[in-house]
Parts: structure tokens; C-alpha cells; sequence
């Protein structure tokens, strides 16, 4: 038992005679550690695009309702008196009046 772990250690059974099929293991071994490396860097790169997108979407709804907030405060009739107040215009006391015209056929 001694001997056969000495002899893994040193690496005999990689310049032995029947080495061929040992190095095919290995380096197919290593191939498939370099795909699966790769792999799981490439889901990492998504999983922090998809963290960095929806922070963004989080951002942009946020802008979304502050200027619809924004909006529904100018459309107030209030707010929109008090910037005519300051150009000199008022509302008008008297209420507005249907014009009719008579078609003259």
C-alpha cells in the first residue's frame, strides 16, 4: 500500500510504458475542468448583468412616478392659478357662453 501511493506521488505512472492511456485521462480530465470553469464564470457575468438591470429598471420606474408626480401637480388648476397670479391674469368671474350660429341654407 505504501509503495503504490510513493509510486502515485512521484508520477511513475505517468512515464511507465502503458502512459498513453493515463495522459489521454488526464488531459480529457483537464478538458473538462476548463469547461466547466468557463461555464460557471459565464453564469456569473449574467447573474451580475441581470443584478445590474434591474437596479437600472428599479432607477427608471422610480423617475417614472416622480414625474408623473410632477405632472399631475402642474395640471392642477390651483398651481396653474397661482403661476397666471404672478404673469397679471386671472380667472374670470363671469362664466363662459355658448356661441350658436344659424347655418344660412
Amino acid at each position: 500500500m505504501k509503495k503504490n501511493i510513493y509510486s502515485i506521488l512521484k508520477g511513475k505512472f505517468l512515464v511507465s510504458d502503458d502512459a498513453f492511456k493515463n495522459w489521454r485521462m488526464i488531459l480529457f480530465i483537464s478538458g473538462l475542468a476548463i469547461v466547466m470553469i468557463a461555464s460557471s464564470h459565464s453564469a456569473d457575468k449574467k447573474v451580475h448583468e441581470i443584478a445590474k438591470l434591474n437596479n437600472e429598471v428599479k432607477e427608471l420606474r422610480s423617475a417614472m412616478i416622480d414625474g408623473r408626480g410632477r405632472l399631475m401637480k402642474l395640471k392642477k388648476e390651483s398651481f396653474l392659478e397661482n403661476i397666471m397670479a404672478e404673469k397679471g391674469i386671472a380667472i374670470s368671474e363671469i362664466p363662459p357662453q355658448k356661441i350658436k350660429v344659424k347655418s344660412q341654407n
